[in-house]
């Protein structure tokens, strides 16, 4: 499973604050804590800062690649932010950055294949077009297809596209985990090679108790063959059901992750 750390994102107060003062010891803390805690990518969001994004940024990015040696998802509502840091990233490392997200709504589409456009960059495809968000797994097999083979057909490698199928809470319809996960089976089915991504926590959004959906969610996804999740890794338990659901999915040759995990202390509570 490849973890992407969700935690460095300004939506979240004390992120906003930790940025705007430019506090070096909480993100770099932050950054520290999810790489240690299995993350594969940090992600970085400075998006509710729509004058200052850019510079902002490209500090936060500064901050992850001196106290980590992961690299960054570089996450932004904006196709100019995010080409801006994907610059300064090259400039500062030689670590392959993911770039969260390309789409098929036309502007974000334009502005980002040509950054991605026959590089080694890790993708994001998130199934989203101009005319909205997928509702039912036909639907975003359909965005997807037309992610992936538009990506290829610019010389991305389908091990560098993570498709995500798009998340939405089942607090407003019932059936969308079900065709999430139906979704989440085909394309890797259909698409041999492909990776799929999503922000799972979206799930439970306005429900009670979201940790136990969010868990039981991540164990239900890597049984269709998710293998990576925009997460928080300080989570111990949602780590621990990622370890477990992977082993019992037949993707932990002979348990080692897993016994590893065990004498590591991570089924500890």
């Amino acid at each position: 499973m490849i973890i992407v750390g969700e935690l460095i994102n300004a939506s979240r107060k004390a992120v906003k604050a930790a940025i705007e003062t430019r506090d070096e010891v909480a993100i770099r803390t932050l950054a520290r804590d999810q790489a240690e805690a299995g993350a594969n990518y940090i992600d970085v969001n400075a998006g509710v800062f729509v004058q200052e994004e850019v510079d902002y940024l490209k500090w936060v990015v500064d901050q992850v690649l001196a106290i980590t040696e992961l690299p960054c998802c570089l996450d932004s509502p904006n196709p100019k932010a995010i080409a801006a840091a994907l610059e300064y990233h090259g400039q500062k490392s030689d670590r392959v950055p993911m770039i969260n997200s390309i789409s098929l709504e036309q502007n974000r589409w334009d502005s980002l294949l040509p950054l991605v456009a026959g590089s080694e960059f890790k993708v994001v495809a998130l199934c989203m077009s101009d005319e909205g968000m997928p509702e039912t797994a036909d639907e975003r097999l359909a965005i997807a297809g037309k992610l992936i083979n538009g990506l290829v057909q610019n010389n991305v490698r389908l091990e560098n596209i993570f498709v995500d199928p798009l998340v939405q809470s089942m607090g407003t319809n019932p059936l969308y985990g079900k065709e999430f996960l139906t979704a989440v089976e085909r394309i890797m089915t259909e698409f041999p090679g492909v990776h799929t991504m999503c922000g799972l926590s979206n799930i439970s959004f306005g429900l009670p108790e979201r940790h136990f959906l969010n868990q039981s969610f991540m164990i239900m996804a890597v049984g269709k063959g998710l293998d990576g999740a925009i997460i928080n890794p300080l989570d111990r338990r949602m780590m621990a059901n990622v370890i477990a659901a992977e082993a019992l999915a037949g993707r932990d040759d002979f348990c080692m992750n897993y016994l590893t995990a065990y004498r590591g202390g991570k089924f500890e509570f």
